[in-house]
Parts: structure tokens; C-alpha cells; sequence
């Protein structure tokens, strides 16, 4: 699943490719994964300009001349931009065209994302209902308020990070990532950590999520930019898909198991069982 790193790095592409072009008609596939209606968003993006792309967590906000397109990749989404001809390909579910003949593609194997269109009036409400955490950023993401909410939690850690209410962004890779670099098992319950596991793991979170966006995201499985780029954090990831390697700190092997249904990746030396 795309997590915020990746997710950031579609923003920047996208960004890159559509802002200052107008919608000329727009195709949908496969109408079910527009939940606010693809027949009222088709009709009303004709004639709308990409003006910005914005990020909130996960989600992607593609802000044109009045509305807003949310865009959820959940699994296996992406976009891609072809200048000209748009090739066949049966898991094409969304189309773009532009004035100037190129076209913007949304791809989802799986068809688990999402895209909603609000007015733009409506968009702070639409997160405010989502409850999100704040972004994993030293300004936004302020240690105390970490540490409070984490004493009242009896939930183990790993599900507290990965539900978008403490911080978001995080899934399961930058969630083992964190964890393993702050010396935390995750399973241990999230009011159990002290004052100085907590501080640690607030850093590692703005450490890891930073690393991620800096690398331009993990291909792991299917995952590429916007501009049809792998990214390279796979390359940095120290627990993360290396079940039987050497832990890079102790040369412990690496385990995993599942955790509330969730493929999880430790070092038993680094990270002491509860």
C-alpha cells in the first residue's frame, strides 16, 4: 500500500505533469470507486484546470479552478500521464483528457481506491470527520501531545500507529521501520513505553517518513511514481521484507510473524518482547 512517503512523491510528479491544464472530457471505467458519483464528476470537471496538488496523510487533493478531486490510492493505485496516445490496458479505470491532447490515467489493479469531488468549502470539514493526526513533521507533530495520547492507549503499538490518528502516513513498512529504529517491539501496549522509548519513536517517525520522501518512496511489488519511476527507499529498509537476514545492528535474525493480521518484522535482540 502506498504509504505517505509514496504518496508524496505521486504529489510531486503530478504536479509536475497536469497543473495549468484543462480538462476537456472525462472517461470513467469503473464507476463504483467514485463515491460521490461518476456521472456528476465527469459532468462537472469539462472545462476545470488543474490549479494545485495537495497531500493530507495519505490522501491525495487535486485542487482544480472550483473543486476539489480527493484521491485515496488504498492498495495498488497510480496515475500516469501519456502526452499522446493511451495505451490498452484492462485495469485503466479513470480518464483525463486535456485540452492539449495528453491524458491523465488512474490505474488500480485491486479497485480498492477512491475518489470523492468537493467543493472546496467542504474540504477541511471532510478531514475534520476523518479524524486524522497531525502530519509527521517537527512543526505539526509536537511531542507532548504524542506522549499524552500514548498514555492512555492499552492497544499495542504497532495498531496505534498504523490507525492515522496519532500521526499519519504510516503503514506497515515505515511502521516496522520506526519501530525497529527506536528500539521498540510492536506489540508492547502504547502506554507501557517510558518518556524516553516515546521521544525516540517521535523521532524516528519524522526520520523514517522523511528518508522515505527523500529516496522518492519503496517499490515493493507494484508501486512507481507518477512519472513511471521506481523509487529507491527499499534500499534503506532495515527490517522491512528481511525475515531471515542478519539484523544490521546485532546480526540477530530478523523474524516475522503476523500482529493483529498484519505481516510484522523485528529483531528479537533490538526489540525485547513484552
Amino acid at each position: 500500500m502506498p504509504e505517505l512517503p509514496e504518496v508524496e512523491t505521486v504529489r510531486k510528479g503530478l504536479e509536475r505533469l497536469v497543473v495549468g491544464k484543462r480538462i476537456q472530457k472525462v472517461e470513467i471505467a469503473y464507476p463504483r470507486m467514485v463515491l460521490t458519483g461518476a456521472d456528476s464528476l465527469r459532468q462537472a470537471l469539462v472545462g476545470q484546470e488543474f490549479c494545485a496538488i495537495k497531500r493530507r496523510g495519505k490522501y491525495l487533493l487535486l485542487y482544480l479552478t472550483d473543486l476539489v478531486l480527493i484521491s485515496h490510492l488504498r492498495m495498488e493505485g497510480k496515475y500516469h500521464y501519456f502526452p499522446q496516445q493511451v495505451p490498452e490496458n484492462k485495469h485503466f479505470h479513470a480518464f483525463f483528457t486535456f485540452t492539449d491532447g495528453g491524458c491523465l490515467v488512474y490505474q488500480d489493479v485491486r479497485k480498492f481506491g477512491t475518489m470523492e469531488l468537493l467543493g472546496k468549502e467542504q474540504v477541511e470539514g471532510y478531514f475534520l470527520s476523518k479524524k486524522l493526526g497531525p502530519e509527521p513533521t517537527e512543526e505539526a507533530f509536537v511531542y507532548t501531545s504524542f506522549r499524552d495520547r500514548l498514555a492512555k492507549l492499552k492497544k499495542p503499538i504497532k495498531a496505534a500507529l498504523l490507525d492515522q490518528t496519532l500521526v499519519v502516513g504510516l503503514g506497515n513498512i515505515y511502521v516496522d521501520e520506526a519501530l525497529f529504529q527506536a528500539g521498540i517491539h510492536p506489540a508492547r501496549s502504547s502506554q507501557s513505553l517510558s518518556a524516553k522509548e516515546s521521544k525516540n519513536l517521535h523521532q524516528a517517525i519524522i526520520a523514517i517518513l522523511q528518508l522515505g520522501i527523500e529516496k522518492g518512496g519503496s517499490t515493493i511489488r507494484t508501486y512507481k511514481n507518477a512519472l513511471g519511476m521506481d523509487g529507491s527507499m527499499q534500499d534503506y529498509l532495515q527490517v522491512y521484507g528481511k525475515g531471515g537476514q542478519a539484523c544490521p545492528r546485532c546480526q540477530t535474525e530478523i523474524v516475522k510473524f503476523q500482529l493483529s493480521g498484519r505481516g510484522t518484522h523485528i529483531c528479537p535482540q533490538c526489540q525485547v518482547a513484552p
